[in-house]
């Protein structure tokens, strides 16, 4: 069935055109007021995409359920900007014009971006069919205890040691939380790894590097910017990211969708159980 494209996917389409060139084009402060009608346009491209080429998407399906994923993805990114006060990996040049309190409030609108953004595109990679690719990894009863042990030792071991073990903040908290939301009965990627589907994965790897591209890009010429400062990857940048950070995106992407999951399942909120289709 041949669908038009929506227009709340062209109405994104404006908001990326006009934001971007606001967030390059002008002089001073800027981001923290473009930032976000920028990265809405952006997950509404998408999801019309998605729209068109599947007739369901995030949006349509469920508006509520939408609209939660940018209230979930504040706490969620809140937790790596706390892990960081640790790491000290990134840091937000201008961060200095802000008040606390303006800075809490403009970060967190921010933040809300990040669920949206990464799921949408996971979403999108989805609508491309491919065959099962990988074994059929046994949970059993063993493997969510051995990886929910290591995200523990993994966590540890970079706030004890951050110089040398901050790379595992990327994948310490799945290790940790996978497993949790395997015992209490939600949704996790091992019921799909158990039955030889590896697609959730790839599709969240996709969809996460397609949105650290924009984020570093757009970051670039932004103002207030985010910088880093990692203590053996910083060469061989793109943009501000040394080209090994970008492999962290990957595991990250695994790491929001496994708190999705175990917030959407603590909250008992039914409409959100099979919300996400990435597989």
């Amino acid at each position: 069935m041949k669908r038009k494209y929506p227009i709340h996917g062209w109405l994104g389409l404006l908001l990326v055109a006009i934001f971007w060139y606001l967030n390059w084009g002008l002089e001073g402060l800027r981001t923290h007021l473009t930032f976000f009608p920028l990265w809405l346009g952006f997950i509404l491209v998408i999801d019309g995409f998605v729209y068109k080429r599947k007739g369901t998407s995030l949006l349509s399906r469920n508006l509520k359920g939408f609209i939660l994923l940018f209230v979930f993805s504040i706490p969620l990114w809140w937790l790596f900007e706390l892990f960081n006060e640790v790491l000290q990996n990134w840091h937000y040049e201008g961060r200095e014009y802000f008040s606390d309190i303006e800075y809490a409030l403009y970060a967190s609108l921010n933040f809300s971006t990040v669920l949206p953004a990464v799921f949408e595109s996971g979403e999108l990679v989805s609508t491309f069919k491919s065959r099962d690719i990988g074994p059929r990894w046994k949970t059993g009863q063993n493997l969510p205890l051995i990886f929910f042990i290591s995200g523990w030792i993994m966590l540890i071991l970079l706030l004890v040691w951050p110089d040398i073990f901050f790379p595992l903040v990327w994948i310490s908290v799945y290790f940790i939380v996978e497993p949790v939301n395997y015992r209490l009965g939600f949704k996790t990627l091992f019921h799909q790894t158990e039955k030889g589907n590896w697609r959730p994965i790839w599709n969240l790897w996709i969809g996460v590097l397609i949105c650290g591209f924009f984020w570093e890009m757009w970051n670039y010429y932004s103002y207030p910017k985010w910088t880093y400062e990692l203590p053996y990857f910083n060469e061989f940048r793109v943009f501000e990211m040394p080209i090994a950070g970008y492999l962290g995106y990957l595991p990250f992407s695994l790491e929001l969708y496994a708190l999705y999951n175990l917030l959407a399942g603590l909250l008992r909120i039914k409409s959100l159980k099979n919300y996400l289709q990435n597989e």
